[in-house]
């Protein structure tokens, strides 16, 4: 297997070839939803199935602001786990809220409805892996639970582009907080 060929888009490198390689998250690349009218995910850096990642797994480092949810309440088919990095967050899963620090991990069985929001005074990072292998659905809840963190869709729906209609669209960026981050 030959080694993948990593460019820098401005935003951070990621693969432009198949193969192996190694790319650190601080130099790897990044997108925000932050900065318009609508709401926002935070920020990422998505390791997934686009731009010659895996194909069966996927995982990403998400950034959250206190306050800001990292999407909308929802339950996907296949397991997922969650570990905190830096900072806090609180976990709505199944109409429960959460505390969770730095190092708690969060194991979600297909079906369990769930989604973070940042918590306490800075950014909060948080590594999240799933499978991604098809059939692979998610179903995204009309939750008043949910709702008072922003954090529910309008409806029940599996579609994402109706789901995600009140949010801002990803664009290449790194977080705003990216200074007080643990690898800044």
């Amino acid at each position: 297997m030959p080694e993948a060929r990593l460019e820098d888009n401005g935003f951070g490198l990621a693969p432009a070839s198949e193969g192996w390689f190694v790319v650190n998250v601080r130099d790897a690349e990044w997108q925000t939803s932050r900065g318009g009218e609508k709401r926002s995910c935070g920020s990422e850096c998505a390791f997934e199935a686009d731009a010659n990642w895996s194909a069966e797994l996927g995982f990403n480092v998400n950034v959250l602001e206190p306050g800001e949810p990292n999407g909308l309440y929802h339950a996907e088919s296949h397991d997922e786990a969650f570990l905190v990095l830096a900072g806090e967050c609180t976990l709505l899963v199944e109409g429960e809220e959460r505390r969770l620090r730095q190092w708690d991990c969060f194991r979600s069985p297909a079906g369990t409805e769930h989604i973070f929001v940042g918590a306490g005074d800075g950014p909060c990072a948080i590594l999240m892996a799933g499978v991604r292998t098809e059939p692979r659905q998610i179903r995204y809840s009309a939750s008043g639970f949910a709702a008072r963190h922003g954090a529910s869709a309008a409806r029940e729906t599996g579609d994402p582009r109706e789901a995600y209609t009140d949010f801002e669209p990803w664009r290449r960026g790194r977080p705003f907080s990216w200074d007080r981050l643990p690898w800044a």
